[in-house]
């Protein structure tokens, strides 16, 4: 799904606003559906990716598409500001300096693979996110993180890492699936 630019700037100062209310309220900003094209309101998985001065400063999303699109972007660009465990919530002082980067995915599917090295070959760098999953761990990279990370064999040892795994753990019931993303900055 590709939105037109108005669309895109809609979402854009949806995920503003929604940072804003919860400055000012601690809330997320409550959104009218009625409000939005059906384009936006269409079932999508959405991540929302604060930065501030080119650093990090907060990411939330789902994997899986549970709400319609403006929802999500609105709850997780909350939860980016404010919920991310590993910042602080965001303060009133850091909202001009923000970059707000929505990543809209589309559904992850599996890839199959016999070994690690062939799993390797079929990851397209800069274009897939994974999902590694093992037992009860599973960590995700957005395809943005290939940036940091180009090489794939170091983007794979990473992502193991992120799930809480050693970064040269390999086991035949790794499961690992793949999507794509459409980002609005």
């Amino acid at each position: 799904m590709s939105l037109n630019k108005a669309h895109q700037q809609q979402l854009l100062a949806l995920a503003k606003s929604s940072i804003a209310q919860g400055l000012q309220t601690g809330k997320p900003l409550k959104i009218n559906l009625a409000d939005f094209p059906a384009e936006l309101l269409e079932i999508r998985a959405t991540f929302v990716t604060l930065q501030k001065h080119q650093q990090l400063r907060g990411c939330i999303g789902m994997l899986q598409a549970v709400r319609p699109l403006a929802e999500d972007i609105a709850e997780n660009a909350f939860s980016a500001a404010f919920k991310d465990p590993r910042f602080p919530p965001l303060q009133t002082d850091e909202l001009d300096s923000l970059e707000i980067h929505l990543s809209i995915l589309t559904p992850a599917e599996p890839i199959a693979f016999t070994s690690e090295q062939d799993l390797l070959d079929k990851l397209q760098p800069d274009i897939d996110g994974l999902i590694l999953e093992e037992g009860y761990r599973r960590g995700t990279f957005l395809p943005a993180v290939w940036e940091s990370l180009p090489e794939p064999r170091q983007f794979l040892r990473h992502l193991k890492q992120k799930a809480g795994l050693p970064a040269n753990y390999w086991s035949d019931t790794v499961r690992v699936s793949r999507y794509r993303a459409d980002v609005i900055d």
